[in-house]
């Protein structure tokens, strides 16, 4: 399976695959097949102000999200596992070194709005 690039040491990064209590998140979990539940997770996103699709593959997604005063750009993955019935994910910062919680707030509130669609 792929694996998600880890986050650098600074706080501006959340991943599920991290392994360390600053940087570490819980991965979503999907009932409905992989097929399903990206097309879900896609519908949210599509709906979130400012993002864009710049990858995807049948178990991968990368956006770029922009924020809307000074452009920063955070770069947001998806890893489906099918075997595990997992989402991963990383988002993380661009440019900069902290970035006041932004990322993982934002994973959070995809989480809310996904949870009982997955």
């Amino acid at each position: 399976m792929r694996q998600l690039v880890p986050c650098p040491s600074s706080p501006n990064c959340v991943s599920t695959q991290a392994h360390d209590e600053s940087h570490a998140i819980a991965p979503f979990r999907f009932r409905k097949s992989r097929v399903e539940a990206k097309e879900a997770l896609k519908e949210v996103i599509h709906f979130l102000p400012r993002t864009k699709l710049v990858e995807e593959n049948e178990s991968y997604l990368h956006y770029e999200f922009t924020s809307l005063l000074l452009r920063f750009v955070d770069d947001v993955e998806f890893l489906f596992d099918d075997e595990t019935k997992t989402v991963h994910f990383r988002s993380a910062s661009r440019t900069g070194y902290g970035d006041l919680g932004v990322n993982r707030k934002r994973m959070e509130q995809v989480r809310a709005l996904v949870e009982r669609k997955l």
